[in-house]
């Protein structure tokens, strides 16, 4: 079994922490860098629904961003009233962490759901340590 219940990573970007979130927060964006939610539907009352890379299942999200706390909760489920805060992406000004206002970091925190087998869990882990990689490439080539 993988250790533990949670997984996080990060990644510094050469861009500034509100346009990570701005991006971040964007539904519309899902289907370039989350193998989760690929092939992306915009839905009503705030819902996306994607399908995963790997076995095309398909999966709700409704994203929750604060602004001013700079995160994002995206409550994933399989049916609307079932939605869970599974991941949290946080973005943390440069500043913050001795880098300029130009940088942030992006990290990404997941929690196992209890009947996630050993297997997606590992397909979940990897996945956030390419996307991050992906969406450092992705977000620094935005305009600044």
């Amino acid at each position: 079994m993988i250790a533990g219940q949670s997984h996080i990573t990060s990644i510094a970007v050469e861009q500034a922490a509100d346009a990570v979130f701005a991006y971040m927060s964007n539904p519309e964006m899902l289907n370039r860098w989350s193998f989760g939610t690929w092939e992306t539907e915009r839905l009503s009352d705030g819902l996306t629904k994607g399908k995963s890379i790997f076995d095309g299942s398909e999966t709700l999200v409704r994203i929750d961003a604060d602004a001013a706390r700079l995160s994002i909760d995206f409550h994933l489920g399989a049916s609307p009233d079932r939605l869970v805060p599974r991941i949290v992406v946080r973005v943390v000004p440069g500043e913050h962490v001795g880098l300029s206002a130009q940088q942030s970091i992006l990290t990404f925190i997941a929690w196992r759901a209890a009947g996630m087998s050993d297997e997606r869990w590992r397909r979940l882990t990897a996945s956030h340590e390419f996307e991050v990689v992906l969406l450092k490439s992705f977000l620094e080539q935005l305009p600044k």
